[in-house]
C-alpha cells in the first residue's frame, strides 16, 4: 500500500508541476523537443511511427505529426478502446479533418477514418509515448490505466520505445512494478536519454 501511495504522490505532484506551465512554456519546451526527435536517426530512419496526440500540459506533438506526413513516413495515432482497457493504430494523411474528441476528450481518430485506416501494429517501428513521470534508466510512469504498457508490450514489441517529456518530468528513480514499461530513450528539451544503452551497462 505504502509503494502505491508514493507512485501516486509522484504521479499526483510532477503533472501538478506540468500543469503550471504556461502554454508559451510548453509551445517553445515542445518546439526544442521536435527538434530532436526531428534530429535522432532512429527518427530519421523509421518508416511507420505511432505518435500520441497530445491532450492538456503534455509534450505538444501535432507540429511533429505534419513534419512527419511532409516526410513521407507513415504516421499513426492510439485510438483509445475505453470498454476494452487498450489502444488501437490508426493511420492519419489529414489530421486537421481526421481527428475528433474521443475518449477522455484527447483528440483521436473519427469513426469513419478508424474504419477506413487501422494499422497492423506489428508494421510500426516507433512508438513516440507520453507519460506524467520518467527517470534516466527508461521507467515510466503513465496516468494509471496501463493503455501504453499493454500496447507496448501486447501489440508493438518490436518498436522503439521513446518517451517525449519535459526536463522537469525526469526525476531519480521511478518505483517500477511489474507491468511497468521501460523506455528505450527518452527525449526532452535538453538531452537525449539513451535508456536502454544504460541499462545494458548496468
Amino acid at each position: 500500500m505504502k509503494k502505491n501511495l508514493t507512485r501516486n504522490r509522484l504521479r499526483q505532484e510532477q503533472l501538478a508541476q506540468r500543469d503550471l506551465l504556461s502554454p508559451v512554456q510548453r509551445q517553445q519546451k515542445s518546439q526544442q523537443i521536435q527538434g530532436q526527435v526531428q534530429e535522432h536517426s532512429v527518427i530519421r530512419h523509421a518508416r511507420h511511427l505511432l505518435i500520441y496526440v497530445h491532450f492538456r500540459s503534455e509534450v505538444e506533438t501535432l507540429a511533429l505529426i505534419a513534419y512527419c506526413l511532409a516526410a513521407g513516413k507513415i504516421v499513426s495515432v492510439p485510438l483509445t478502446l475505453c470498454k476494452e482497457s487498450r489502444l488501437l493504430a490508426v493511420q492519419l494523411t489529414d489530421p486537421a479533418t481526421q481527428l475528433e474528441p474521443g475518449c477522455f476528450g484527447i483528440l483521436e481518430p473519427s469513426k469513419e477514418q478508424t474504419a477506413q485506416a487501422t494499422v497492423d501494429p506489428t508494421e510500426i517501428d516507433v512508438v513516440l509515448v507520453p507519460g506524467s513521470v520518467f527517470d534516466p534508466l527508461g521507467g515510466r510512469m503513465g496516468y494509471g490505466g496501463g493503455y501504453y504498457d499493454r500496447f507496448l508490450t501486447q501489440d508493438t514489441p518490436q518498436a522503439q520505445r521513446i518517451g517525449l517529456a519535459y526536463t522537469q518530468q525526469i526525476v531519480e528513480q521511478i518505483p517500477m512494478e511489474p507491468h511497468d514499461q521501460y523506455m528505450d530513450m527518452i527525449i526532452t528539451e535538453q538531452q537525449v536519454y539513451q535508456c536502454r544503452q544504460l541499462r545494458e551497462k548496468m
